[in-house]
């Protein structure tokens, strides 16, 4: 197995969706929230380089709209699919 290397010449990390199912909607709502959650503190360290926490941005994103559908279906269930308030979003 090789190493790659970024410009510095130092062990490059993986990026941040390395592994990960580009398709949020495979994703548990748990999944999805956790996965949210570790993007988040990612980027609050403010260490990222430009292009991997835009990468992150982004994917954070599809994650929160993952989670809000995820979570508007669940109400909509509550609500007995009857279409009252069914919307988690402001």
């Amino acid at each position: 197995m090789t190493e790659s290397l970024d410009a510095g010449g130092t062990q490059a990390q993986p990026g941040p969706d390395a592994g990960l199912p580009q398709d949020v909607t495979v994703l548990s709502y748990e999944e999805a929230r956790d996965e949210l959650t570790t993007l988040v503190r990612r980027l609050e360290t403010g260490q990222a380089p430009l292009e991997e926490a835009l990468a992150m941005w982004e994917r954070g994103e599809q994650l929160a709209r993952h989670c809000e559908d995820v979570l508007n279906g669940a109400l909509a269930r509550l609500n007995g699919g009857d279409g009252q308030s069914g919307s988690l979003s402001a």
